[in-house]
């Protein structure tokens, strides 16, 4: 097994071959610039980390790997339009770079891309990925969609929260490892435990997002904290506070949540004041541990070695530590 930096080196190199100029510029100058913007690189490294696990040479997912990060980025494109966000990872989003049409335009080629590096694997091999790839795509749109519509919305369950966050976030990140596992030609008990694995993994990451744009510090986050607030967000934070404060406490969440008077300082600062003090804080922080814990007790479904489980488990860890 490799350590989590020699997959990234070795995804990287794989992924500067792959940005290489090509005409028309204007189509593909944008595409190159956001996969060059750096990010965690999460979803390619457990493609190729699951590869490794079950016993295959890892470099033979380098194109999944590549796949799932393009798709990735092919998101973040569309989703900062959607969003007018003007910046990503501290650098111009690609539609303030250039324009919206191209945006667009690039991101739509992106998920071409991301189809297209699959047919460098034998038949069944690429039905497989196809079939997975197809499936996660639209789960995250559609996971985009409940996203945009809970914004407007003041009668968000949990239930509807966690789905929306399962096909938004953790579906790409469970179909990242099941593709590992799919390449390394695995059994499929093995691919769907490693899957609901990732699931659960890709839950506990956004569960701590969630705490990390409100609580985070902005300097190691990357972004400014409080952005959920700002975009009347219905995290788990404020799911949880909704549940455990008192009718007092829901009236002023409300309040302030939809008060356009007061400073965005100020808004910040005394909800996340209700988010401490009504004990969602500390439920959001438990719930990324439960989901974590849940994706451990998985490891024990999976035919690999107790070496192999420990490395899994590490990373699990790591993730949930996180602050960034």
């Amino acid at each position: 097994m490799q350590a989590i930096e020699k997959y990234q080196e070795s995804f990287m190199k794989y992924l500067e071959d792959f940005t290489v100029d090509r005409e028309p510029q204007n189509l593909y100058h944008p595409i190159n610039y956001i996969l060059r913007l750096g990010g965690k690189r999460l979803r390619p490294v457990l493609t190729l980390m699951t590869a490794d696990v079950f016993s295959s040479d890892y470099s033979k997912a380098f194109n999944a790997a590549l796949a799932v990060e393009v798709f990735h980025n092919f998101s973040l494109v569309h989703d900062d339009i959607m969003d007018a966000a003007p910046l990503r990872r501290g650098q111009k989003t690609v539609h303030e770079k250039w324009d919206t049409n191209t945006g667009i335009l690039s991101g739509d080629a992106m998920l071409i891309l991301a189809y297209q590096l699959f047919e460098n694997y034998e038949p069944q091999t690429f039905q497989q990925l196809a079939k997975l790839f197809s499936k996660t795509a639209l789960e995250v749109c559609e996971g985009q969609q409940y996203d945009i519509d809970f914004e407007t919305r003041d009668d968000v369950t949990m239930a509807q929260y966690l789905k929306m966050i399962e096909y938004k976030t953790a579906v790409l990140v469970g179909a990242a490892m099941k593709m590992g596992a799919i390449i390394a030609k695995t059994s499929v008990e093995n691919q769907n435990a490693i899957y609901d694995f990732g699931l659960n993994l890709g839950i506990a990451f956004q569960l701590q997002d969630d705490y990390l744009d409100a609580f985070g510090n902005p300097e190691t986050f990357g972004k400014q904290t409080g952005g959920d607030i700002l975009e009347n967000k219905k995290t788990y934070l404020y799911l949880k506070t909704a549940e455990l404060g008192s009718e007092n406490d829901k009236k002023e969440l409300f309040k302030k949540m939809n008060d356009s008077k007061m400073s965005n300082e100020n808004k910040v600062s005394e909800i996340k004041v209700l988010f401490d003090s009504t004990g969602a804080s500390e439920a959001t922080l438990r719930a990324v541990r439960d989901y974590t814990n849940e994706a451990f007790k998985l490891l024990e479904q999976l035919n690999i070695t107790d070496e192999k489980k420990t490395i899994l488990k590490e990373f699990g860890e790591q993730l949930m530590n996180r602050r960034v």
